[in-house]
């Protein structure tokens, strides 16, 4: 089974770059009253607290932040991914395991109830693929039984036509929105990826707020867009891979169309332990492994 070629030195996303920078607290601010239609000001009051170091499928964890008690949590998605509450669940055990070791307010061996920001979960989604407005992703969908924990994420669909009020809320994402779709129009007529980014960049209106600040990152910001975009594109591609061998693994050994295509993609996702896996393929551990090229 091919790796997952793309991002393999686990670079950061444009809506990181620009909503996740500490230099950019005002955008974040922004983003945070428009999906929670609240009114706050002070930017400083923001603490970002992303995980730099942790990765996740091969992808960074994009945005965290604490602001009045609420811990949010921001990821984009260029490729819809039912998994994402599986994600955001690993991230926020980091980020909460951290603040109860820092916090000096939250006390884990007091016999009193203590309280912990409230976490809010949000997915940005901007692929190709047509969604609704919003969706409710559900760790529990991921069991077969009755799950002692649950983890809801809200994916936003942030193309232009989506979710309007939105985006008109937020201008730095309106206007990261627009630059994403330019940047896919481009490439319907233009040679390179490279060539429909640097376009989408001169045709920014000047009074973006973002232009400013991706036009003197330039440079990284394209770095960025190929990454993103080559990484969307090998995705699609291994997914219609693995649909073609799960199609001839179920005719050649009686399996169930798809059946172990899919158990291949619980085990990458993290849902299931090859041990599991091998288990519902009725196979032994050698077996799945020969079978699929995974390895425990």
């Amino acid at each position: 089974m091919a790796e997952i070629g793309a991002n393999r030195e686990y670079r950061d996303r444009l809506f990181k770059f620009i909503f996740g920078n500490p230099q950019n607290k005002e955008w974040t601010l922004s983003l945070y009253n428009a999906v929670n239609g609240s009114h706050y000001t002070d930017a400083s009051a923001i603490r970002l607290n992303t995980i730099e170091n942790v990765v996740y499928m091969s992808m960074k964890n994009d945005v965290s932040f604490l602001i009045d008690n609420t811990m949010s949590f921001y990821e984009q998605q260029s490729t819809f991914n039912p998994n994402m509450p599986m994600r955001f669940l690993i991230y926020a055990g980091m980020i909460y395991s951290k603040y109860v070791e820092e916090s000096r307010h939250y006390h884990r061996y007091s016999s009193a109830q203590q309280k912990a920001p409230t976490p809010k979960c949000v997915c940005f989604y901007n692929g190709t693929a047509d969604k609704e407005d919003r969706i409710t992703l559900s760790l529990s969908d991921s069991f077969d039984g009755v799950s002692d924990i649950e983890v809801k994420v809200t994916m936003i669909n942030i193309n232009f036509g989506h979710n309007k009020s939105l985006l008109d809320a937020c201008k730095p994402l309106k206007e990261y929105a627009w630059f994403v779709d330019k940047v896919r129009s481009n490439q319907q007529t233009m040679e390179t990826l490279e060539e429909a980014v640097d376009t989408a960049l001169e045709e920014l209106p000047d009074d973006s707020l973002i232009k400013p600040f991706l036009v003197a990152n330039k440079a990284e910001v394209k770095r960025m867009c190929i990454t993103e975009y080559d990484e969307a594109r090998t995705f699609a591609e291994q997914r219609e891979e693995g649909r073609e061998e799960g199609r001839e693994e179920g005719r050649e050994e009686g399996i169930e169309i798809g059946g172990l295509h899919m158990l291949i993609g619980l085990v990458k996702d993290g849902i299931l332990t090859i041990v599991d896996a091998a288990k519902r393929a009725d196979m032994t551990v050698a077996e799945f492994e020969e079978k699929t090229g995974l390895k425990a």
